[in-house]
């Protein structure tokens, strides 16, 4: 499942829209945040979907180029080991992938133009090169060439991220995120892989990992963020005396309120990791001297909130 820090960020950026004055009704908002996180599963389908494509074309060619006129003889007696790589196999046959690709119901009839440009890259690979010149392959040489097919032609393909912009604009900032779960997807496949197996277990984990508890996470911090929002905006400042939290950039205020919210409200979540995410987070959003700011404005809260007693945590370590 998707790691805890995208579904911050993703919490993040609907906490932006809702202070903004975006969506009125805050059931709605809430609505659209899951959904724009259900979305990042179909965008992961739908990027594996486009590379079967591109390795099924490869095979067309391979059997069109025997019937040439006067085919040559590397034509009569093609490569045959990116079409029959059992890494390839695998994905091809998997029942639970195919089953989702009918599910979102992709179709790349219209979209043979592209196929064929990351086709013709996937050809003239370097590695795919070196792969085919091969005496013999293992599954760990078959797992890793499509990893690196995967991540040099469909992960940076220019054409597939526009065509993904075109379908879903907020599909773009969850490209890389996609192709990285991918990536890692790949790398997990094991040899003899059975095709009854859903390919969704292989998604990267949390020790905690649970679908139904991340769920209510992501819910969660949207909501209790927006109703402690005022007395947030209290502690913050009593803290920052000589700003106008009007002079606070508006993606700070939300990250602290954030983080206050997980301090205060997620007991299971120790403190040390709450601080750290968020200060990450801030690399993204903020600048250099935000971070710094957030940073230091986190430690004096979490100084007294620890002495207040407002910060309860359950489990060794949490603090």
């Amino acid at each position: 499942m998707l790691g805890r820090r995208h579904y911050r960020i993703k919490v993040f950026q609907a906490l932006y829209a809702w202070f903004q004055g975006g969506e009125t009704r805050q059931d709605v908002a809430e609505k659209n945040l899951l959904q724009s996180i259900d979305k990042i599963f179909e965008l992961y389908y739908l990027q594996l979907s486009f590379f079967l494509e591109v390795i099924g074309f490869y095979r067309i060619r391979s059997e069109d180029a025997k019937n040439k006129f006067l085919p040559t003889e590397e034509e009569l007696n093609p490569n045959m080991k990116l079409i029959e790589n059992s890494c390839v196999i695998s994905l091809q046959q998997n029942r639970d992938l195919q089953k989702q690709f009918n599910t979102y119901r992709f179709s790349w009839t219209e979209e043979q133009e592209m196929v064929r440009k990351i086709y013709n890259k996937v050809r003239n690979l370097k590695d795919l090169k070196e792969y085919l010149n091969k005496a013999e392959v293992s599954f760990e040489d078959d797992r890793d060439i499509v990893y690196r097919i995967f991540k040099k032609c469909i992960s940076k393909s220019p054409e597939l991220q526009f065509y993904c912009e075109e379908r879903n604009i907020f599909w773009i900032e969850d490209y890389q995120s996609a192709a990285l779960f991918i990536l890692k997807t790949i790398k997990q496949i094991p040899e003899g892989f059975p095709e009854s197996k859903p390919l969704s277990s292989l998604f990267p984990k949390d020790d905690d990992d649970d679908p139904k508890e991340d769920r209510k996470f992501i819910g969660d911090l949207f909501k209790k963020t927006i109703a402690q929002s005022d007395k947030l905006e209290e502690l913050i400042r009593a803290k920052t005396k000589n700003w106008e939290l009007e002079r606070i950039a508006l993606t700070d205020i939300i990250l602290i309120k954030m983080a206050l919210t997980e301090l205060m409200q997620f007991p299971s979540i120790p403190v040390k990791v709450t601080m750290n995410e968020y200060i990450e987070l801030s690399k993204l959003f903020s600048t250099p001297k935000s971070k710094m700011f957030i940073n230091g404005l986190l430690d004096k809260l979490v100084e007294d909130l620890k002495k207040e007693k407002k910060i309860k945590k359950k489990g060794r370590g949490l603090l």
